[in-house]
C-alpha cells in the first residue's frame, strides 16, 4: 500500500465535534474533497493520562469516542492513520496492574524494564544517567508491589507524575513481539493504512549512551516491525524528535519520516523576512517526509534543530512568539541544553496566532508546507484558523493545551465561514489535484525577501512565488487546457 501524495487531518477522537461519529460526519460533510491523503486520528483508545497517549490496550476504542466501527466506517472513505506507542503502555494497563498485583510472578513481569534488566544489582549509577536523553528528572519510577509488600523500580522514560503513567515495554522480550505483532494485526482487521511509532527512538536502553536512538540496535528493532507490518499491508511512520542528521539516517534505512524542520524554518522566514536558510534547507532535504506546521504538543526547537540555528537569534524568536501569547516547553537534562543554556524543546501556539493572525502570512506558510516534497498534514486547529486557547491553559494547567481547543460542531461551522479557512480549503485542493506535485521539485533561485519554487512533470508545472514584504502568494501554473494561469492564494 502506497502513502497517497495529498494533504491529510490530525485530530483526536473528539476534537471535532465530540467523537468518532461526529468526525466521521463532519469529514462527510464539509471536508470529503479535502483530507484525500488520509485522517490521523490521535489515540482513541482507553487512556489513564497525556490525552491519549498512555494507552491501556490498543484493542479497544475508548467509549466516550465510539468503537471500532466508527474507525472502520471513517477508513471506507479515508485511509485512516493511528499512533501505536511502542515504547510505553500505561500504568493502569491489565499487564502492569497484574504486576503491581504478583512482581515477578506475574505473567506479564517480563514485558517491563525492572532495572537489575540494565544495572546487575539494580541500583541506577549516577554517571550512567547523566549520559541518557532524559524526559523527566530520573528515568524510573519506585512502585510497591501488592503481595510481596517489595519495591520494584521499572523504567519510565516519559511521565509528570511520580510514580509515571507511562511504563517502558522491553522490546527484547519475546512476550513484547507478540503483544505487538497482536496490536497491529488487529489495526489491519479495523482498515487502518498507516501507523505512526510514537516515541520508537526511546525503545534501545543501553549503558553508556544517551538510550535513545541507539545504533545499530534501533535498525533492528524497525527491520522486525516493518517487515511485520508490510505484511498486513500497513505503513509505519517513525515519530522521532532529534538532531537532523539522526533523521537522516532514518531516511537513508528506507524509512519515512517527520520533518520536524520545516515548522521553526517557516516560522524564522515570515518573522525575520528571509528566506536563505528555508531555500537551502529545501534544497538538501530527503524528499520522503510527513510535513506539519502545528500539532498537538508544539513547533520542535531542541533537538531538532541543534546547529541549524543559532541560539542567540532562536532567542530573540522565541520572544516574539512569547510577546505573541505562546508558551514553551524546555529541555531537562543539563548535558542536552545549548552550551549558553539555551534549553527550548517546543514553541507551544496555534500558528495561526504566532503569525499573528495575519491571513496571508498563515497562507504563505501552508503554501511552502504543500510545496516541500513530502506528504502534508494539517492539524484540526489549524485548519480553522484556531487561536490560541489560554482559557483552557489557565483552566488545566497544561501549557499544550493551548493548541487542543474541541471544536463544537456550531464553532466548526463559524470557522469555516471565515475567508481565511476558505482560502486555506482552496489551497489545499491545489495541492491535492494538480499532477505537478507528482513530478520533479526544485528551488529556484530568489532574492533574499522572495521564495520561488518549482514543481514540473511532463508540460505542466506551478511555480509559488511568496514577496516576503507583504506574505502575499501567487501560484503560477498550467491549466487544463495547456494556458498559463495565476493563483493568487
Amino acid at each position: 500500500m502506497a502513502v497517497k501524495n495529498q494533504v491529510q487531518l490530525i485530530t483526536y477522537p473528539d476534537s471535532l465535534g465530540g467523537d468518532l461519529k461526529a468526525l466521521n460526519n463532519i469529514l462527510m460533510k464539509y471536508f470529503s474533497d479535502i483530507f484525500k491523503g488520509g485522517i490521523h486520528i490521535l489515540p482513541p483508545f482507553p487512556s489513564s493520562g497525556d490525552r491519549g497517549f498512555a494507552p491501556l490496550t490498543y484493542l479497544e476504542i475508548e467509549p466516550e469516542f465510539g468503537t471500532w466501527e466508527d474507525i472502520r466506517a471513517i477508513g471506507e472513505n479515508f485511509d485512516v492513520l493511528v499512533d501505536l506507542m511502542v515504547n510505553h503502555i500505561s500504568q493502569k494497563s491489565i499487564y502492569f496492574q497484574d504486576f503491581l498485583m504478583r512482581g515477578r510472578k506475574s505473567e506479564y513481569a517480563d514485558l517491563f524494564i525492572t532495572l537489575d534488566k540494565v544495572w546487575e544489582d539494580g541500583a541506577p549509577v549516577k554517571k550512567d544517567v547523566e549520559k541518557m536523553f532524559l524526559r523527566r528528572k530520573v528515568p524510573y519510577s519506585t512502585f510497591n508491589i501488592e503481595e510481596t509488600g517489595e519495591e520494584e523500580k521499572v523504567w519510565t522514560t516519559f511521565g509528570k507524575t511520580e510514580p509515571s503513567e507511562q511504563i517502558d515495554l522491553d522490546i527484547k522480550s519475546d512476550k513484547i513481539k507478540q503483544l505487538l505483532t497482536d496490536f497491529l494485526v488487529n489495526f489491519s482487521k479495523q482498515n487502518v493504512k498507516i501507523v505512526r511509532l510514537d516515541a520508537v527512538g526511546y525503545v534501545i536502553k543501553k549503558l553508556g549512551t544517551s538510550c535513545f536512538f541507539v545504533e545499530p540496535e534501533i535498525y533492528e528493532f524497525l527491520d522486525w516491525i516493518i517487515e511485520l507490518a508490510n505484511s498486513l499491508g500497513i505503513e509505519l511512520l517513525p515519530e522521532l524528535h532529534s538532531h537532523y542528521r539522526v533523521q537522516n539516517r532514518l531516511a537513508d534505512h528506507g524509512c519515512w519520516i517527520y520533518d520536524f524542520i520545516l515548522p521553526y524554518t517557516i516560522l524564522d522566514t515570515l518573522i525575520n523576512k528571509s528566506s536563505e536558510k528555508l531555500c537551502e534547507y529545501l534544497k538538501n532535504r530527503p524528499s520522503k517526509q510527513f510535513t506539519m506546521l502545528d500539532c498537538h504538543d508544539g513547533i520542535p526547537v531542541k533537538p531538532d534543530m541543534d546547529d541549524l540555528i543559532d541560539t542567540k537569534e532562536a532567542k530573540k524568536l522565541v520572544d516574539v512568539c512569547l510577546e505573541r501569547g505562546s508558551n514553551l516547553s524546555l529541555i531537562m537534562s543539563d548535558e542536552h541544553k545549548g552550551l549558553d543554556g539555551f534549553d527550548v524543546h517546543q514553541i507551544r501556539c496555534s500558528y495561526y496566532s504566532v503569525l499573528n493572525c495575519e491571513d496571508d502570512a498563515y497562507l504563505a506558510a501552508r503554501a511552502i508546507q504543500f510545496f516541500a516534497p513530502g506528504i502534508p498534514q494539517v492539524y484540526y486547529v489549524g485548519l480553522l484558523a484556531g487561536k490560541n486557547d489560554v482559557e483552557n491553559v489557565n483552566k488545566t494547567g497544561e501549557g499544550r493545551e493551548i493548541n487542543r481547543h474541541n471544536f463544537s460542531l456550531e464553532e466548526i461551522e463559524q470557522s469555516l465561514k471565515q475567508e481565511v479557512v476558505q482560502r486555506l480549503l482552496t489551497l489545499i485542493r491545489f495541492r491535492n489535484e494538480y499532477i505537478a506535485f507528482n513530478g520533479e521539485f526544485e528551488v529556484l533561485e530568489s532574492q533574499k525577501d522572495e521564495i520561488k519554487l518549482l514543481w514540473q512533470k511532463d508540460d505542466k508545472y506551478c511555480t509559488l512565488y511568496i514577496d516576503l514584504k507583504t506574505d502575499k502568494s501567487v501560484i503560477e501554473y498550467i491549466d487544463e487546457i495547456g494556458k498559463k494561469a495565476l493563483y493568487v492564494v
